[in-house]
């Protein structure tokens, strides 16, 4: 299978699309993807997305990522997520030292990871490496999972956090040192299998783990590939915010077509109608407008674009809460015009807004935490007026 050209995520993306949407419905009874859309996501090259190239990855560009989740999106919510998070975690494992990252990709770069962000369980430090235990929840598609990537604090480290709080480590863990507690039931985004992660006193040896520290500031040990050495503040939230640009996409475009052929009670066509012409342009308007913030976003992690040195801190991540807004007000607009009927289990307009709305729920796409940095930043005085 030849991944030579530069287009291929997004070529396949479609096709990823087409298979998620025929099993929607399996993956919302079972509450995890089926196994022929994990397949598709791993064969479009989500996976070796950003694995340096000398596992034979493709260290990619976040632009071209972000194109392809947002057309998986378009068909299914929760496969965009899986295949999201799935390439970025992918990227977290190449700051691994070089023993570990060989040992994650002895098999080729398609071995799919998850990661677990927030910092939970216990980790101890013994010979040769370290004692892992604990539960992480929350983790999107640990099922198909080849490997773990669980995040702990180590209190006995040393540390140069302001506050005093504790460094914090990410370990890599094979499948069969963990297990999986069914933990996800959820209004939407129910195709994610976002179930609990769970280790027993796990040996991770010292070449598979590595400090956030590093993570953050870009700092990857043996690859210069600019997804490699960019600052965490540049990536921020776009793994969490692009799949639900498609998600957005799918259900106008699924209004679309049911909104063509209703008419009211008095035979008149629905879709002649200025009022549902003005709801489906505004929708639409803000789902462009909140993808342009999102893609900028991207632009600026790839190095094409470069905002103030004091504003690329902030800016970002304002951007893409303010992006999930937009969406969110996008999706409820038409799911609230297509009164009753539009309720119905069958129509994918609601599962498309269940699923931007528990989406929308992430802490890392919170306005008002994000919106506050970008206050501070610009009301401190060290700030120039911001840049447009």
């Amino acid at each position: 299978m030849s991944y030579d050209s530069p287009s291929t995520i997004v070529a396949r993306a479609a096709q990823v699309a087409e298979v998620a949407a025929r099993y929607t419905d399996e993956a919302e009874t079972a509450r995890r993807l089926s196994p022929q859309v994990v397949d598709a996501v791993r064969d479009a090259g989500f996976a070796r997305h950003f694995v340096p190239v000398a596992h034979g990855g493709r260290a990619g560009a976040f632009t071209e990522v972000t194109s392809a989740v947002t057309r998986v999106g378009e068909g299914c919510t929760s496969a965009a997520w899986a295949a999201s998070l799935a390439a970025y975690a992918g990227r977290y494992a190449a700051f691994l030292p070089a023993e570990g990252q060989a040992e994650i990709w002895a098999d080729g770069p398609d071995a799919l990871l998850v990661a677990a962000l927030m910092p939970a369980g216990t980790a101890q430090r013994v010979d040769g490496g370290w004692r892992l235990s604990g539960e992480w929840k929350y983790i999107s598609g640990v099922h198909f999972a080849d490997w773990a990537l669980a995040c702990a604090p180590v209190p006995d480290e040393p540390s140069d956090d302001p506050g005093g709080r504790p460094p914090v480590r990410y370990f890599a863990v094979p499948k069969g040192d963990f297990s999986v507690v069914d933990s996800w039931f959820t209004l939407g985004m129910r195709g994610t299998g976002s179930d609990t992660l769970v280790l027993s006193d796990v040996f991770v040896p010292e070449h598979r783990t590595l400090a956030r520290s590093a993570v953050h500031a870009g700092r990857a040990p043996a690859s210069d590939a600019r997804c490699h050495i960019v600052p965490m503040h540049a990536v921020n939230a776009l793994p969490f915010a692009a799949p639900l640009i498609g998600a957005a996409r799918g259900a106008l475009r699924a209004w679309i077509e049911r909104t063509g052929s209703r008419v009211d009670r008095r035979g008149r066509s629905v879709g002649e109608m200025p009022s549902t012409q003005v709801t489906l342009a505004r929708s639409a308007a803000e789902a462009d407008a909140a993808e342009l913030l999102v893609r900028r976003t991207a632009a600026v992690a790839d190095g094409t674009e470069t905002p103030p040195e004091g504003e690329a801190a902030v800016r970002g991540a304002r951007d893409l809460a303010l992006a999930v807004e937009l969406l969110v007000s996008a999706v409820d607009r038409v799911f609230r015009a297509s009164g009753t009927s539009g309720q119905n289990a069958t129509d994918p307009v609601q599962r498309f807004w269940r699923d931007v709305n528990s989406a929308a729920s992430h802490v890392a796409l919170s306005f008002e935490s994000t919106g506050a940095a970008y206050g501070a930043w610009a009301l401190s005085g060290d700030a120039s007026a911001p840049r447009r």
